[in-house]
């Protein structure tokens, strides 16, 4: 475990304290404050209707620039993405895909949003974060960095299955994903190598974003993998 990813203090109602006594030990070893609370003091400190019974306070672990990390093959940017469920979700499914980087520019939500922290369901603390930056600016980095910029777009002039074929997906990556209700920017497509569009083969009208994501970056993880 990471310094960034270690909590800071730990609260529990007495009984889940007791019931996870070696997670409890674990956290106390490391320095963490142990701190007993209420069931409804809980419940305020959780934000949501059915709470585990700990909640942990974390230090913030993210960096400001893609450059600040090591050089990722696999990398999603979210721009423009204002639901922290949705993005919670996206980052969840590319801590599965092998993904390294996550970036959170300005105008996407916070990713220490409690919905977008459970969404993500630990998934915050196993990737590179970045959090910050003009998304058009982030793009450009992505591309000095070498990688080549993919924007996922419904009405994309590229298909996702005629880059899996060509073998293009093989490459260090990183897929830009915009607001479901909205779709990207405009400004921030144009600025991508490509954009690409997941051919629809029966009558629905698209893809939801968590799904859009998960084609697009498991066709890029099989096509690095196998390269």
């Amino acid at each position: 475990m990471r310094e960034a990813d270690e909590p800071v203090e730990l609260f529990g109602t007495p009984e889940a304290l007791e019931r996870h006594r070696d997670l409890v030990a674990a956290v106390r070893e490391r320095g963490a404050r142990i701190s007993p609370v209420t069931a409804d003091g809980l419940a305020a400190l959780a934000e949501t209707v059915h709470p585990q019974g700990l909640v942990a306070v974390c230090r913030h672990r993210h960096v400001a620039r893609l450059a600040d990390l090591p050089a990722p093959r696999l990398a999603v940017v979210l721009a423009g993405i204002a639901d922290p469920g949705n993005a919670g979700t996206v980052l969840r499914t590319a801590d599965a895909a092998g993904a390294d980087v996550v970036v959170f520019p300005e105008g996407t939500v916070d990713p220490y949003n409690g919905k977008c922290v459970r969404a993500s369901a630990g998934s915050l603390f196993h990737v590179g974060l970045v959090r910050g930056g003009d998304p058009a600016a982030v793009v450009a980095e992505a591309r000095a960095a070498g990688l080549v910029v993919l924007a996922a777009d419904a009405h994309g002039e590229v298909e996702l299955d005629a880059l899996a074929d060509t073998g293009e997906l093989a490459r260090a990556t990183a897929w830009v994903f915009g607001s479901e209700a909205h779709g990207l920017d405009p400004a921030v497509a144009a600025a991508a190598d490509a954009r690409v569009r997941i051919p629809i083969h029966g009558r629905a009208e698209s893809l939801n974003l968590a799904a859009a994501a998960a084609v697009c970056l498991y066709a890029s993880a099989r096509a690095q993998r196998t390269a």
